[in-house]
C-alpha cells in the first residue's frame, strides 16, 4: 500500500477543506513572517539606488552590501518574531493533525 492516498475505502484520511485551510495559512504566514525583511530590503535598496544616482557613483558592491546588512539587522530584530511565529503554526498543525484524520 503507498503512504500516501486514499484509505481502503476510498475516502481521503484528511477532509480536502481541512488540507486547503492549512494551506493558506501556511502561504499566508510565509508572506506575514517574510514581509519585514523583504520591505528592508526594498527600502534599502532604494535609498542605495537615490544615493547611486546623486553622486554618479555606480560601485556594484555599494548595492548589494547595505542590503545584506539591513536583511541580518532585521533578522536579528524580526527573528524571535518570525521564530515564534513558525513554532506556534507548526504546534497548530500537529496538535490538530491527530483530529483532522478520521
Amino acid at each position: 500500500m503507498a503512504p500516501f492516498g486514499p484509505l481502503p475505502g476510498g475516502e481521503l484520511p484528511v477532509s480536502p477543506e481541512v488540507l486547503l485551510s492549512a494551506s493558506r495559512q501556511a502561504m499566508e504566514l510565509t508572506l506575514l513572517v517574510s514581509a519585514p525583511l523583504i520591505v528592508l530590503g526594498i527600502l534599502t535598496g532604494l535609498a542605495v539606488a537615490l544615493f547611486q544616482s546623486l553622486t554618479q557613483l555606480q560601485e556594484q558592491t555599494l548595492a548589494f552590501a547595505p542590503k545584506i546588512v539591513a536583511v541580518f539587522l532585521g533578522l536579528f530584530f524580526f527573528g524571535p518574531w518570525m521564530l515564534r511565529r513558525l513554532v506556534d503554526f507548526t504546534a497548530y498543525l500537529l496538535n490538530g493533525f491527530p483530529g483532522w484524520l478520521r
